[in-house]
């Protein structure tokens, strides 16, 4: 009895965590909520609250399957069919003006639409009064008593019987509200629709839901698609009014051509939306969030002032403030204000003031805009001037300013959706700062300068330094480890962008999951004909690659076990046959008389891991510039098809400036350099 028991709490348990239970349990399993307003409706049955993976088990398995996009509505209408109660149950009737109770008596299932009638009592509540009992009554003999089954809201019922067709119609509604787009059933059949969009929407959607992506990058997602639809029913109208117009006149060629630049807005725009859907492409696509964002320029007495943020004030930090900081050469007076917290301090500078922060953590639950040009300085080490993040958000340090310096801090990041500091116009300068990453790291945008010197990056999930087109990017002498991927060069071959000025010297970049430096880049169709042999030249290169790493460890395992062994059993040496040549006699039995063999060994080891960095910062440097000069014969193709045969200098010599010199690349997961294509 034990067992049977334990067996029916599991199939029970079971089937309650899934939104397709057995029928035959009484009771409901779904909760009730109660409608807004002021006409006291029934309640009904709570289902907009369900999680990712029920609504993606339910597309995927219950639904859509491996359906085309041509055959979505018929796969509905089957489901429908399997779980929806014919008659019987009432629901809300919902539209943008109105509400209204009804009831349904029939389902049209390959329309998708219920037939229904009004609910005794009549119950309706909407803007204005105009709608009344005779009203609403004509009001479906014209839609002939059918409406569409995403408008009802199902009347909640403790029995149980209705859960399904409440949960049916709620995956309908989410569908229909968040998931299809009007153009999805023109797109090509040749993939499977659940894998194509259904599952990078409905990721999105729950990504956004859960505060995972920028705001901006939202609010640009929402307006590409409202300019999509729009566009896409314009250009629908044309079509329609070449095809029912079979004259061939002057107008319907106007008409025509017409066509076809609306069909290339619509896809160019459909081609934004594919890349802010998918999770991996995503932030390839960039937008301008602060662009807004206006300088307040200097104070109307043309005074600088600078801010001073103690965690605690005492006599001999003040002296010392005093001395290092507060009292420049010139010894004029200065005007002094102090903050308890640095946003506070940052939010009260005009153009050329400075705010110095002493030592101590500081958590701060807000977003520091810079729009001016500021110095921003901890005084002493980076580790003993903190700022710690609070409290979710898009970013942390959003930079727009002409001129703005941070020095001497230490960030820490938590929770975020963006990267620690955004430069979206001007120039940022970062020196001796520590960055404690959460998401991606430092991102420099189009238009944007960066010089990032002495400093410390770690920890982001995605990139520790994302640089756009357009851009110029200065890394001297920094650490960037413990990160997905080092340094991100985003695609610049697009026409409306130019190429970057990319300057790495001396750095440090090592640990991270992916490679030390990757580009990012569509195919080029040449190089999507050729797929299969880049493809092989590739693995060949990766398999030469891991190699030559190997060759090095197993290296530098003989040369440690030689000097063991030599010092171990020195008598053994005398016992290898002679050979010619100075470097044989090495390794006879006169190593005691010649101790410059072994460090002649480790001088061989670290030169072939000198030679190898170097042929890092080579390749990286190479492989930038040729897409630079991609870009270049791309813009010369351009300029040749529009009948321009001499091109201004200026235009033509965009190209990517490239110092990479000194950089070492070290247990990186998939190596130094590399490129994503997409």
């Amino acid at each position: 009895p034990d067992v049977q028991r334990e067996d029916a709490e599991s199939d029970w348990s079971a089937d309650s965590w899934s939104d397709y239970g057995s029928r035959d349990k009484p009771g409901t399993t779904l909760g009730r909520t109660v409608p807004d307003g002021n006409v006291l409706f029934p309640d009904i049955f709570h289902t907009d609250h369900l999680l990712f993976y029920e609504r993606f088990r339910a597309y995927q398995d219950y639904i859509l399957a491996d359906c085309k996009a041509s055959e979505v509505k018929r796969f509905i209408a089957e489901y429908l069919e399997k779980v929806l109660e014919p008659s019987g149950w009432q629901a809300i009737w919902r539209t943008d003006v109105f509400e209204v109770l009804v009831g349904v008596v029939g389902v049209n299932f390959q329309a998708l639409k219920a037939v229904v009638q009004l609910s005794e009592p009549f119950l309706c509540e909407s803007q204005d009064s105009s709608f009344t009992l005779e009203c609403m009554q004509e009001l479906l003999e014209l839609k002939e008593h059918q409406i569409l089954l995403q408008e009802l809201w199902v009347m909640y019922d403790e029995s149980g019987e209705f859960d399904q067709t409440a949960l049916a119609i709620e995956h309908i509604r989410f569908f229909y509200r968040c998931i299809w787009r009007t153009w999805d059933e023109e797109e090509e059949d040749e993939f499977d629709y659940f894998v194509r969009c259904v599952e990078p929407r409905l990721r999105l959607h729950y990504d956004i839901l859960e505060h995972r992506v920028p705001s901006g990058l939202v609010a640009d997602y929402q307006n590409l698609l409202s300019q999509c639809e729009e566009l896409y029913e314009k250009f629908l109208s044309v079509r329609n009014s070449i095809s029912s117009n079979d004259s061939d006149s002057e107008a319907e060629n106007v008409s025509m051509v017409e066509g076809l630049k609306l069909y290339d807005k619509v896809e160019h725009l459909k081609q934004k939306l594919k890349l802010i859907e998918n999770p991996l492409l995503r932030y390839v696509f960039g937008y301008q969030k602060y662009g807004s964002l206006q300088a307040k320029g200097l104070r109307p007495t043309g005074a600088k002032v600078i801010h001073v943020v103690p965690w605690t004030m005492t006599t001999s930090l003040h002296q010392m403030l005093t001395r290092d900081k507060l009292c420049p050469e010139s010894c004029d007076d200065i005007e002094l204000q102090f903050h308890r917290d640095p946003l506070a301090a940052v939010n009260a500078c005009y153009e050329g003031d400075k705010v110095i922060i002493c030592p101590g953590h500081y958590f701060v639950d807000g977003v520091f805009s810079i729009a001016d040009s500021v110095e921003l300085e901890g005084y002493g080490l980076p580790d003993d001037v903190v700022i710690e993040k609070q409290g979710k958000g898009d970013n942390f340090f959003d930079c727009t300013g002409a001129n703005i310096k941070i020095s001497n801090l230490k960030l820490v990041q938590h929770d975020a959706v963006e990267g620690i500091l955004n430069v979206h116009h001007g120039k940022t300068t970062l020196e001796n700062c520590v960055l404690q990453c959460e998401t991606t790291g430092i991102t420099v945008r189009t238009s944007a300068e960066l010089l990032m010197r002495n400093s410390d990056l770690y920890g982001a999930k995605g990139a520790g330094v994302e640089i756009y087109p357009g851009s110029v990017c200065t890394l001297l002498h920094n650490g960037i480890h413990h990160c997905k991927e080092g340094v991100l060069v985003k695609n610049f071959l697009d026409e409306d962008y130019e190429a970057p000025m990319i300057t790495m010297v001396n750095n440090m970049i090592h640990n991270n999951e992916g490679y030390g430096v990757v580009l990012v880049r569509p195919a080029m169709p040449s190089e999507i004909k050729d797929a299969s042999a880049q493809e092989t030249k590739v693995g060949w290169v990766d398999s030469v690659k891991t190699e030559e790493n190997e060759f090095q460890d197993f290296l530098m395992v003989w040369l440690l076990c030689m000097t063991v062994g030599d010092i171990l059993f020195p008598a053994l040496g005398n016992t290898q046959p002679t050979q010619a040549g100075d470097e044989t006699a090495c390794a006879e039995g006169s190593r005691q008389e010649q101790p410059g063999c072994v460090t002649d060994e480790l001088e061989l080891y670290k030169r072939a891991e000198t030679s190898e960095q170097t042929e890092n910062n080579y390749e990286i440097a190479n492989v930038l510039g040729a897409t630079s000069a991609k870009k270049n014969q791309i813009h010369k193709k351009r300029l040749s098809e529009l009948g321009f045969t001499e091109a201004d200098d200026n235009l033509m010599s965009q190209e990517m400036f490239v110092s990479v010199e000194g950089n070492q690349f070290k247990w990186n997961g998939k190596g130094s350099f590399g490129v994503f294509f997409f």
